[in-house]
């Protein structure tokens, strides 16, 4: 059974997302968002003791959830861990989530000053093992110089392509993501049909290193709140 504070602490970052946005981050006050909770400010700070940390736990959580996702589409079919299916299909779901582009695009700020240092290295970590799974099992192109950088900047690119003018916006959503698809096929990935059993093995591998990925989310939402449940 949920703990009765979790839940009200649940209702917090419902009401903060709602402001976020119809707002902005800016804009937003603890005020605004115990009012739209129907409690005190004074009973949000119990939670977190700042805006700040009230957001990220609110980034936290759709993290997980997008995270879980994606884990659910692994498990359905292990060849969607493939790069070009990987990355297309994040693309997808992030844009889907209207909180985490709004977090993303319009409140970039919020991002220099925030975020779990312990979460972040594992993120990193997370894309580093990607990389070296995906070369060890034959499963990326070897011949791709610096290639963390050409993945990112190819993935950032179609993230950011579409909001430096409006030439592009009849283009939809799940056009873009194919186009994603191609161009990560066509560059990073050799030629052929990838081997099953590689595919197998990478999907059974980063599937546990994303479970660990979620759980730290989950920790991590609600680790600033002193009347958190134990267990």
């Amino acid at each position: 059974m949920s703990h009765p504070n979790r839940e009200r602490a649940d209702r917090i970052l419902d009401a903060a997302g709602e402001l976020l946005l119809r707002m902005g981050y800016r804009k937003v006050a603890i005020d605004d968002i115990a009012r739209a909770v129907g409690i005190g400010k004074g009973t949000v700070y119990l939670h977190w003791r700042n805006k700040e940390l009230l957001f990220q736990a609110l980034m936290l959580r759709e993290s997980a959830d997008l995270t879980d996702e994606i884990l659910s589409a692994i498990k359905a079919d292990p060849a969607m861990i493939l790069p070009h299916r990987m990355i297309s299909t994040s693309f997808l779901t992030t844009h889907r989530r209207p909180l985490v582009m709004a977090m993303l695009r319009g409140n970039a700020e919020m991002f220099g000053s925030m975020g779990d240092l312990a979460l972040r290295k594992q993120q990193d970590q997370l894309r580093a093992q990607f990389e070296e799974t995906m070369l060890r099992h034959g499963l990326v192109r070897t011949d791709v110089p610096n290639l963390s950088f050409a993945l990112n900047a190819t993935s950032v690119g179609f993230y950011v392509g579409g909001t430096l003018s409006d030439e592009f916006d009849d283009i939809p959503l799940e056009a873009r993501a194919e186009a994603l698809a191609h161009v990560i096929r066509a560059a990073f990935e050799p030629p052929g049909e990838p081997d099953p059993a590689a595919v197998a093995e990478v999907a059974a591998e980063l599937s546990s290193t994303l479970e660990e990925l979620v759980s730290g989310y989950r920790n991590g939402i609600y680790a600033h709140d002193p009347t958190r449940a134990s267990g």
